[in-house]
């Protein structure tokens, strides 16, 4: 498994979500937009939740920014997904923010036969359906600590930015690191996993 590559074919993204590369690269939305644009997506996203666009095409973005911008540009757009995308009601402190990054991920993906991949509205135990991936998240016991294993195909630092905004919105001394102990996305591993900690 590497980056940039979808799970399953046909898998769509909103765009409330795609919005987050042009509110990353902040004055340079043009060359954002064009980065869009030549990975074959309109240069005119639509930032809602009712316009849906090509996973896949999203990821050839990603590795175009990646290639070339650089990886800390992906960081930031991570920082701006939980500003575009889709998320649960009701988060108020950083267990809960980083333990909902996994269900918002879901319902703001589609898969080929036009189902949203977490809907609150199925019936229980049904809601969640697979092909993306997953942001595992696990609370160590007696600690204000939180290990997340990130198995999906996005840029391992566009998803160290998306945790990093989640649990700093709850607690601005909160730090979010790759563990290096762990095998990375960046060399072919099926995973990454970071430590978040907080006050």
């Amino acid at each position: 498994m590497v980056e940039f590559i979808v799970f399953e074919e046909g898998m769509q993204v909103s765009g409330a979500a795609i919005m987050s590369i042009i509110d990353g690269m902040g004055s340079f939305d043009s060359i954002a937009r064009a980065f869009l644009n030549q990975s074959g997506l309109p240069s005119d996203i639509i930032p809602d939740a009712e316009h849906w666009y090509s996973q896949q095409k999203w990821l050839d973005a990603f590795k175009l920014i990646s290639e070339k911008i650089g990886v800390k540009t992906l960081f930031v757009i991570g920082t701006k997904i939980p500003e575009n995308a889709v998320f649960p009601k009701d988060i108020d402190n950083v267990e809960k923010a980083l333990a909902s990054i996994d269900i918002a991920y879901h319902m703001n993906h589609k898969n080929a036969q036009g189902e949203i991949l977490f809907d609150p509205s199925r019936p229980s135990g049904q809601e969640m359906k697979e092909g993306i991936g997953h942001y595992g998240f696990e609370k160590i016991a007696e600690e204000n600590k939180a290990v997340l294993i990130c198995n999906n195909p996005y840029p391992c630092d566009f998803d160290n930015g998306i945790i990093s905004a989640m649990a700093k919105r709850f607690s601005y001394s909160s730090k979010v690191t790759h563990d290096d102990t762990q095998p990375c996305r960046k060399k072919g591993a099926n995973s990454c996993t970071y430590i978040a900690t907080w006050k």
